[in-house]
Parts: C-alpha cells; sequence; structure tokens
C-alpha cells in the first residue's frame, strides 16, 4: 500500500480535535501529517491512516494498525537534489511496505524517533 504526496505537519492538540470520532477513550495523538488529501496519525496506541477518497474526498477510508503489528520499519532522508523524505513500515504478514514520503520541512527523525518509542512495546 502506498500513497503519494507530500507530508507536512500538523499540530497534534488540533488532530486531537479534528479525528476526536477516530480516537479510543483517553488515546492520545502524539504526532500527526497532512498529505494532499490523506492524513497520519500517531497515537500513543496505533498508527491511523486516513485516505481520502474519490474525486470529492467525501468518502473515507479509516486504516487502524497497531504498533505490535509493525515488525520493522525504515527512513531514508532527503538529499540534495531529492529533497523529500521517506517512510516504509512493514507488517506481520506482509511483505510490501507502507510507503510516506514526506517534504523536507518535517523532522524524519522524529518520525522514526515516535515508530521507535510505539513498536518498541
Amino acid at each position: 500500500m502506498a500513497l503519494f504526496g507530500n507530508a507536512h505537519t500538523i499540530n497534534p492538540a488540533t488532530a486531537q480535535q479534528d479525528y476526536a470520532r477516530l480516537l479510543g477513550q483517553g488515546e492520545q495523538v502524539h504526532a500527526a501529517y497532512q498529505l494532499i488529501r490523506d492524513s497520519i496519525l500517531f497515537t500513543d496506541r496505533r498508527l491511523i491512516l486516513i485516505d481520502k477518497q474519490g474525486i470529492t474526498g467525501k468518502k473515507t477510508e479509516y486504516h487502524s494498525i497497531p504498533y505490535r503489528s509493525i515488525t520493522h520499519f525504515a527512513v531514508e532522508t532527503a538529499g540534495t537534489f531529492d529533497l523529500d523524505a521517506e517512510l516504509k513500515i512493514w507488517l506481520s504478514g506482509g511483505s510490501v511496505p507502507i510507503q510516506k514520503t514526506f517534504t523536507k520541512g518535517v523532522d524524519i527523525y522524529e518520525v522514526q524517533a515516535i515508530l521507535t518509542q510505539f513498536a518498541a512495546r
């Protein structure tokens, strides 16, 4: 599963309010990123991928990934000519990673640290 487009940071408090209906009781958003129409939320319990579908974007798929399902991940930093950083996440039972592309304004090391913190539990 690959989503194309570049991500930028969303304030976690804003994401907490905007997606409150998706969150369990006491679940907290620690980081959030916006792609062109899609979003990525890192909560204290899971990774949530929000996929806007169709021309109008009214139909939405919410993909919840418990951190324990993540077998490994990789980050690729931005280069001199390639200004985007990339995140790849492999899930148990899958051989193809989920891929996300982040603009140079996103700290890919922060994304890696969040995954390290939560996936290691």
